[in-house]
């Protein structure tokens, strides 16, 4: 095999490859990448057996055929050369000749043989627009489990409806629900578990498409679900399990609702935090005539309190919170104003976008905590 290919344009495709490639592996060929050249392409692959993604680049091709070499490796050595075409030959002991410029450098690969084959893509269910499956997964991701035990909350339920499309994620302390219309027609309805390793390259896959209108194409079979984005596609594992019933979980009315700044919320919350206790994070929100005030101590560095003025007439409630969780929502947010809904200092509080303009549903659920 032998073909040249652009620095720019094999750089990029790498980088991609990067957060899937398995780093600590014990089947050592899942470290590599998989090159294939056929026509005037170059076409990489890279797998850790759960995440899959296919990606390529023109090429010029002087004989074609396959072969692997360590992913980062080649990343690490290919960033360093000048711009230009980067020249690869790959001889019968799988070792890769790579040349650019006055630079010669081998590489010791492994057989194509041994590298697994990724499922083939079916028919597309759905199209989605890269920017709006980013946003949704970009308000949501937070607020999955970081607990391996709990593998069902290990990731996202993504629901697709004939015309909207919905996410929900959870780690039992807090939920994050958000809900768009699809613009683009002709979808199916269909469920699945989307592993949050999966939703962090779909992350990557938005920010470097030049245009975020951009349709996905979205497939799903018995194991696998299928993202194709141009000529880039990525394909996950399922997570297997029941999701929690979270209707059961959102609230159906509030008592007391509160619309604050967005980003006068935020920043007094992360002045307050700083007397925290780093374990628990927790603060106090507390509700009275006309004010809101977020209090925090640590009997042995100090305490903070700071207060917004808002509009509120109902009687005084103090709720405690993990200061993290109300973070990451404002911080995921983009209107500049929010609306907190609560009900007593045993409820969860509820935390929406607010003002005019909002064309979505997100709602943010988070349990009180004593303190």
């Amino acid at each position: 095999m032998e073909f040249t290919v652009s620095k720019a344009d094999l750089v990029r495709e790498l980088n991609l490859s990067q957060g899937v490639v398995e780093k600590k592996t014990t089947i050592p060929i899942l470290s590599n990448v998989l090159l294939e050249v056929a026509g005037d392409r170059l076409s990489l692959t890279a797998t850790d057996l759960e995440l899959g993604i296919r990606c390529g680049a023109p090429a010029g091709v002087k004989s074609g055929g396959a072969g692997t070499i360590p992913a980062k490796k080649l990343l690490d050595y290919v960033r360093l050369l000048p711009d230009g075409e980067v020249g690869f030959k790959f001889s019968d002991n799988h070792w890769a000749t790579i040349t650019c410029g006055r630079s010669r450098t081998r590489i010791a690969g492994m057989s194509r043989e041994s590298y697994p084959e990724l499922p083939q893509m079916p028919a597309p269910l759905a199209q989605l627009p890269i920017g709006l499956l980013a946003s949704m997964i970009a308000k949501t991701i937070f607020a999955i489990s970081a607990e391996e035990s709990r593998f069902t909350l290990n990731g996202a339920l993504l629901v697709l409806g004939e015309k909207s499309v919905t996410l929900v994620a959870t780690d039992g302390h807090r939920l994050a629900l958000v809900e768009c219309e699809n613009p683009l027609p002709g979808g199916a309805t269909y469920k699945a578990l989307l592993p949050r390793k999966a939703m962090g390259e779909i992350l990557k896959l938005a920010s470097d498409a030049e245009d975020k209108s951009a349709a996905l194409d979205f497939a799903g079979d018995d194991n696998h679900l299928f993202f194709q984005l141009g000529s880039r596609l990525l394909i996950s594992r399922k997570l297997t399990g029941n999701f929690p019933d979270f209707e059961r979980v959102l609230p159906k009315s509030h008592t007391h609702s509160v619309e604050m700044d967005r980003e006068e919320f935020r920043a007094a919350i992360e002045r307050v935090s700083q007397f925290a206790d780093e374990r628990s994070r927790a603060i106090k929100v507390r509700f009275a005539d006309n004010e809101a005030t977020i209090h925090s101590s640590l009997s042995e560095s100090g305490e903070s309190e700071e207060s917004l003025a808002v509009e509120y007439g109902g009687p005084t409630v103090e709720i405690g919170f993990n200061a993290q969780y109300l973070l990451e929502f404002l911080r995921a947010v983009p209107e500049g104003k929010v609306a907190f809904h609560f009900k007593d200092a045993q409820s969860a509080g509820e935390l929406t976008p607010a003002g005019e303009g909002v064309d979505y549903k997100y709602r943010y659920v988070v349990m009180p905590m004593r303190i």
